[in-house]
């Protein structure tokens, strides 16, 4: 789910991955690796916009089996570091992880009243059971009731 208000940032940050993109042609790599048998069912995939990384690696590395030269996806370190970075240079008075972030989701999706099943299916789980304990589910008794006359 994608916020409308960050459908143009993500297109402005496209274009810039675009161009990196075509740089990488331009010096002879812009490739990456293609999953499972991709690579012979599309020969040229791997070089084509479509197929690059939203969020690629600042570098480019060798595949280890391979031995071919990609520009990878962000590795998930990298992620975690970008969170903690910013919770730090924000005074977070808690620990802030992206797993936080998905918590927060969660459990703000829940206080909006959305349905304990749309909220497991969003999150990927198997088991409803496994979305309640994920999310925390707030019991917040009468209090957290707004009167029906409220949206009059």
């Amino acid at each position: 789910m994608l916020p409308k208000r960050l459908h143009e940032p993500l297109n402005r940050h496209l274009r810039r991955v675009k161009v990196l993109h075509e740089e990488d042609i331009a010096e002879g790599f812009g490739t990456v690796h293609m999953p499972d048998a991709l690579d012979r069912k599309y020969p040229n995939a791997s070089s084509e916009w479509r197929w690059q990384c939203v969020f690629p690696s600042t570098r480019r590395s060798t595949a280890p089996r391979s031995g071919a030269v990609h520009r990878h996806h962000r590795s998930d370190s990298a992620v975690q570091r970008a969170v903690k970075t910013v919770a730090d240079e924000i005074q977070l008075p808690t620990r802030a992880t992206c797993h936080t972030l998905r918590h927060s989701f969660a459990t703000h999706l829940i206080e909006d009243g959305y349905g304990i099943r749309t909220v497991q299916e969003l999150l990927g789980h198997e088991s409803v059971e496994t979305t309640m304990r994920y999310v925390h589910l707030l019991t917040r008794g009468g209090r957290g009731v707004e009167s029906p006359l409220e949206s009059l």
